[in-house]
């Protein structure tokens, strides 16, 4: 098992848009009609000043799962080879003190890419991921992906004669099936390696706490309100919406779930300082929890054979069995093989 669209980025983005609520998807048609050449325009914020010929980092997103999989790996790099770009300043984590920021247009990422030894990112299927992809092979640079959270078919396809840097092997060949284009090294998580080096001093044993996924566009919005539904009746847990679930329909299932006797975890507590039993359909938390020796499974109705696959291929027990295992750790931070990976792959070594 793959995923859906393993080599075609334009219809994996169709699919993609098709999960989108009408109302937001003819609002970002009409601000595209709007301002046509926008993505020209579109500001970025450069950190660092890496001399041409050393490593280009390139963030779609500044989330925690981007910054773990690319800001960890670039303070093991020497910092006069590297250059990062982001939509939006870094300064909390990259202070300018010492990576010095400036502000460009979308279009000076070309030349940054088009410079570069090597370019890593998450991937090809964003902006600005795009657009270095571009500009890399153009002038037949490396072009480096970064796995940076747990993967399902609805993953985007990975970009022609890419190499990727892999959580595991099985997420490697998951991710390259069918792929003769995709070179594979195994890095590890930096995500569940920072999880594993902060127990949890004391899980809790009370009701545990389902993690929402309503957002989600690998399963259906119903099989996933009406699973989580009948797993908080039934175990009295708790439901913590997903940062993404603000439209009105999450919303009103919210409070429809408040209404009978649901309570709804809008404190906003890290997940990694929860010590209360965790549960989700698919969620990353879920491995992260283990990692951090809180008790952690999955659940949902009927599921699909993807996601027996993917518990499977995680470790991931479902409710009603014991907890879910914590994950393989790697001996060495994942940030620092990362690190040795690119540099290797630049001939920068």
């Amino acid at each position: 098992m793959g995923l859906t669209e393993p080599r075609d980025l334009d219809r994996w983005r169709a699919r993609q848009a098709a999960h989108i609520p009408m109302a937001r998807r003819l609002l970002r048609a009409g601000r595209a009609a709007l301002q046509p050449g926008r993505a020209e325009r579109t500001p970025i914020v450069v950190h660092g000043g890496g001399a041409p010929g050393g490593v280009l980092i390139v963030l779609d997103s500044t989330n925690v799962t981007s910054r773990l999989a690319l800001l960890a790996p670039a303070r093991q790099l020497p910092r006069e080879l590297v250059t990062i770009v982001a939509p939006s300043s870094l300064e909390a984590a990259l202070p300018a003190s010492t990576w010095p920021i400036r502000s460009a247009s979308a279009q000076a990422l070309d030349q940054l890419a088009a410079e570069a030894s090597v370019t890593l990112s998450t991937g090809h299927y964003l902006e600005l991921g795009g657009r270095a992809y571009a500009a890399a092979t153009r002038r037949g640079r490396a072009f480096v992906t970064v796995q940076h959270g747990l993967l399902t078919p609805a993953a985007p396809p990975l970009a022609p004669d890419t190499q990727l840097l892999a959580w595991s092997a099985g997420d490697g060949e998951f991710w390259a099936a069918g792929r003769s284009d995709i070179r594979i090294s195994v890095t590890g998580s930096q995500l569940l390696y920072e999880a594993a080096a902060s127990p949890s001093p004391a899980p809790s044993d009370g009701p545990p706490l389902y993690l929402g996924q309503l957002h989600g566009a690998e399963l259906p919005f119903e099989g996933l309100a009406r699973s989580a539904e009948a797993f908080c009746l039934a175990e009295h847990a708790a439901y913590r919406p997903h940062p993404s679930e603000t439209d009105r329909r999450s919303r009103a299932t919210h409070q429809r779930w408040e209404s009978l006797g649901i309570a709804i975890d809008r404190s906003g507590t890290p997940l990694t300082a929860l010590n209360r039993p965790v549960v989700s359909a698919f969620s990353t938390g879920v491995l992260e929890a283990a990692a951090r020796g809180v008790p952690a499974w999955v659940h949902f109705l009927d599921p699909p054979p993807w996601l027996t696959d993917f518990w499977e291929r995680y470790g991931m027990h479902p409710w009603g069995m014991p907890p879910s295992p914590p994950p393989p750790i790697s001996e060495h931070a994942p940030a620092q093989q990362v690190a040795e990976r690119v540099l290797a792959i630049g001939g920068l070594t």
